[in-house]
């Protein structure tokens, strides 16, 4: 079944929308300054669009598919005003989404055959992992799931001590060997563990140095490949988690972690906190991998469900 799959609500909207309110401005305001003085969208104020979109960290290849779009539209309609430019900004991205993934994220899948269900969460420090892990741990605990963390993540001890109160916390199992522990060893017992148990969920964590790509890929390979021995089809997902208030760096992450290992699914996390949300199209667009959740706030709740139809609506929307 689709894990988080409910309806989305008022809540959630209303969260989503104040998540993404320092992006609204900051694109809204670019907006208005794009098409000053002008009624009818020309080639001047698509120039202007496209600044906007690149200056929003909405990514170069993807701003020129949206301009792309936006000028067969013109062409088209034959007269599209500066009033109309945001509606038909909202659609032509809403549509390049459409395409790219064609239904929207409903979280992890928990089929009755694979228990536990494992996640590998990978992705650099300092991104928000730990506190994705434990929101995650927490919903899915909250649906009535028995989750269990494995502390995979030994290089630092801080990472350690991090997941064990998260796991305090939210009242969950972990798994833990202590700094310098072999990552790999900790996935095996964490896995054995969980298997032991009749848990339902495994959520490990590992190291979040961005080393030459050699390293992380051999380092990876062999947390993976250990699992198998417990779980022959684990890990079930690879969650890879991204900061969004680091713009284009973001993007970078995600080009070097999906060159290192199968990458099945992202967290856009921060997005409260940036006037850089754009980040989020350009991600979707040209890495054709699932965004299943955005961080918009402190709570546990703000670990949303990625839903691309109301994050377009709540993004475009000027209210």
């Amino acid at each position: 079944m689709g894990f988080f799959s409910k309806l989305f609500g008022k809540e959630e909207k209303e969260s989503l929308n104040e998540g993404l309110s320092k992006t609204k401005e900051s694109f809204f305001g670019k907006l208005a300054k794009a098409v000053a003085g002008k009624s009818t969208v020309d080639a001047d104020v698509l120039d202007n669009l496209e600044e906007v979109l690149i200056s929003g960290d909405v990514g170069v290849n993807t701003t020129l598919k949206i301009i792309k779009r936006i000028e067969e539209r013109v062409a088209r309609d034959k007269y599209v005003s500066t009033n109309e430019l945001n509606n038909v900004l909202k659609e032509e991205v809403a549509s390049l989404l459409t395409e790219n993934n064609s239904v929207d994220a409903t979280g992890f899948e928990l089929p009755a055959d694979k228990k536990p269900y494992v996640i590998m969460v990978v992705g650099v420090n300092g991104v928000g992992k730990t506190t994705t892990i434990g929101k995650l741990a927490h919903q899915f605990k909250k649906a009535g799931f028995k989750v269990v963390l494995g502390a995979a993540d030994t290089f630092r001890a801080a990472a350690v001590e991090q997941l064990t109160i998260w796991s305090q916390r939210v009242g969950v199992d972990i798994v833990s060997q202590g700094m310098n522990a072999d990552p790999a060893s900790v996935a095996f017992d964490t896995l054995s563990s969980a298997k032991a148990k009749g848990a339902d969920v495994v959520i490990i964590d590992t190291a979040g140095r961005l080393h030459n790509k050699i390293n992380l890929m051999n380092e990876l390979t062999k947390i993976r490949n250990v699992m198998k021995k417990v779980i022959p089809d684990a890990p079930h997902d690879v969650l890879l988690v991204l900061d969004a208030s680091t713009g284009q760096n973001a993007v970078e992450q995600c080009r070097q972690f999906t060159a290192a290992t199968d990458v099945s699914a992202l967290v856009l996390t921060k997005l409260d906190g940036t006037a850089k949300g754009g980040v989020v199209i350009g991600i979707s667009d040209e890495f054709k991998i699932p965004v299943k959740y955005i961080g918009v706030g402190e709570k546990m709740e703000d670990l949303q469900v990625f839903n691309r139809t109301e994050f377009v609506d709540s993004l475009f929307s000027k209210s």
